[in-house]
């Protein structure tokens, strides 16, 4: 504990950009020294991908070069230059705070993706792992909006990411590409890339549409009648497009055009997490949260509760269309058995691993999730027995997920903490809703 109180006193002070700084020190160190020199002299094949795990569990002759490896060129080059540039990096924050928060954000923003496409243009996997994390990033911020801030259970997303995906892939491969279903596209092929925002929000706009097929019987009842009637809407889904041959049928749809590249994926993300956190922050969702916790007491208090759960309902389905269409677009082919149970279990891993009610808390659980999916690929099945019992875990200990009702407080984050030792405060805050994690959930939880 004294380890831990004194390593929080010594990087309390640095802030958003002496932690940028680092690492992009750490990326170069890699992409210019760690093939030739680094992991040549420690012994390592190649440049490990995932922090070295897959080399250690496929050797584990290899785990003291992947220890060194990661200390060397992440650890302590992150660390070193964080708290040592804080004389550079607390004037330049200060400076930003000047400005308006939203081009604080941006800019910060713009240097992390900067970072991040420099470490993924080392590797192809990497770029593909990173891309599947940010779809799983956008599929678990809007099951939280129903799941976590609306207080249901949903079990219909794997559905809407199917429609979105389905619809999305049908515009595109009819419009601009010469498909064997479809044929010749019908406008030009350059004209793709401008026109797929509007592919996606049409796939959005499928599931939000299909929610209602959902949303307007299982409103209408109370208790668990949502996760019944979710959970059929799935299935039905999933067996529409395995006997619609038109679209492929059980073989699936594929060559979709390459229209979703790291930097897109990255926008729809931001942009997800944005307008996900400003409508969880609003009146409406006040009011969902009032929903939630004692629906009668809404009611006498003029709320309309079922129009605020039905508006929720579908703004989590639109983005869990969008997430489809990314979906599809980034592996360039989907099949009806990608969005099953599997599917779902998935997601629901995701949401109540990071956290319930915490945009956060979904980023985390979304990376987690996916990234020790990842890291224990080489188990092959004894990977599904480690990611549930970690998940058992967390359960007992940590009921509502590791971060909940927890909010982004990005102006926490980004300030300048030049000469304030103890100004340690987390970066992230409550989220105005008036509850706390003791808070007892509402009966059909």
């Amino acid at each position: 504990m004294e380890l831990a109180r004194k390593f929080k006193a010594t990087f309390s002070t640095v802030p958003m950009l002496g932690w940028l700084l680092g690492i992009l020190a750490a990326v170069l160190i890699e992409y210019y020294w760690g093939y030739d020199y680094i992991s040549y002299y420690l012994g390592l094949p190649k440049i490990p991908v995932l922090f070295g795990t897959l080399i250690m569990l496929k050797d584990p002759l290899m785990i003291p070069g992947a220890v060194g490896y990661d200390l060397a060129v992440y650890v302590i080059p992150i660390l070193l230059v964080a708290r040592l540039s804080t004389g550079v990096t607390n004037p330049l924050a200060a400076l930003l705070e000047r400005l308006p928060l939203a081009a604080s954000v941006l800019i910060h923003l713009v240097l992390f993706y900067g970072l991040l496409h420099l470490w993924a243009g080392i590797n192809d996997y990497r770029v593909l792992v990173i891309k599947l994390t940010m779809i799983s990033i956008i599929l678990t911020v809007s099951i939280n909006v129903i799941n976590g801030y609306q207080g249901e259970f949903s079990c219909s997303h794997p559905g809407f990411m199917a429609l979105g995906a389905y619809v999305s892939s049908i515009i595109t491969l009819l419009l601009f590409a010469n498909d064997k279903i479809f044929g010749a596209p019908l406008l030009p092929p350059a004209l793709g890339p401008w026109l797929f925002p509007l592919a996606l929000l049409a796939g959005g706009a499928a599931a939000a549409l299909g929610s209602l097929a959902v949303a307007i019987p299982s409103f209408r009842t109370r208790g668990d009648y949502l996760a019944i009637i979710s959970l059929a809407f799935m299935f039905i889904v999933k067996s529409a497009v395995e006997n619609l041959h038109i679209i492929g049928g059980a073989r699936g749809m594929g060559g979709q055009p390459d229209y979703a590249p790291l930097y897109v994926i990255f926008i729809w993300t931001m942009l997800c997490i944005w307008i996900i956190h400003n409508f969880v922050t609003s009146i409406m969702g006040k009011a969902l949260n009032t929903v939630r916790d004692d629906e009668a007491a809404s009611e006498s208090m003029t709320i309309k509760t079922r129009k605020t759960k039905m508006t929720a309902f579908m703004f989590g389905a639109f983005w869990a269309g969008i997430a489809g269409g990314l979906f599809a677009h980034v592996l360039a082919y989907i099949n009806p058995g990608m969005f099953s149970i599997n599917r779902l279990a998935e997601i629901l891993a995701m949401v109540y691993f990071g956290g319930l009610n915490s945009i956060v808390g979904s980023i985390v659980g979304a990376v987690s999730i996916n990234v020790l999916g990842e890291a224990l690929r080489p188990l092959e099945l004894f990977k599904w027995i480690i990611i549930p019992l970690i998940l058992i875990f967390v359960m007992i200990f940590r009921p509502y997920g590791l971060i909940s009702f927890k909010e982004i407080n990005a102006r926490e984050l980004l300030r300048a903490r030049a000469n304030k030792p103890d100004a340690d405060g987390p970066d992230v805050s409550d989220s105005g809703s008036g509850v706390g994690e003791d808070r007892i959930q509402p009966e059909n939880k």
